[in-house]
């Protein structure tokens, strides 16, 4: 079973292409593998980039929160004889 594929196209600035290029010729693919990898590669991080902020977001919401003057305390210790244990 074939899997369903859509073109896609994008204007991209001739030194991306031609690094495009330049990398499928030393892999020995397509541009189009490569440019398959490089998206897959975009969208999983953005997905992650969404879900840690939505988990950042419920913490938030639920106050799981430190106050960001003890935040600040604490790295200014950093740089002293005694720093300050890390806030919780």
């Amino acid at each position: 079973m074939a899997t369903e594929t859509k073109v896609l196209t994008a204007h991209v600035p001739l030194t991306l292409a031609d690094k495009v290029d330049a990398m499928a010729a030393r892999l020995e693919r397509s541009r189009g593998w490569v440019m398959k990898q490089a998206l897959a590669a975009w969208v999983d991080l953005e997905e992650e980039r969404h879900r840690l902020t939505l988990e950042a977001l419920a913490d938030v919401d639920s106050g799981s929160v430190i106050d960001d003057k003890a935040i600040r305390a604490w790295a200014e210790s950093l740089a002293t004889d005694e720093p300050l244990p890390p806030p919780v």
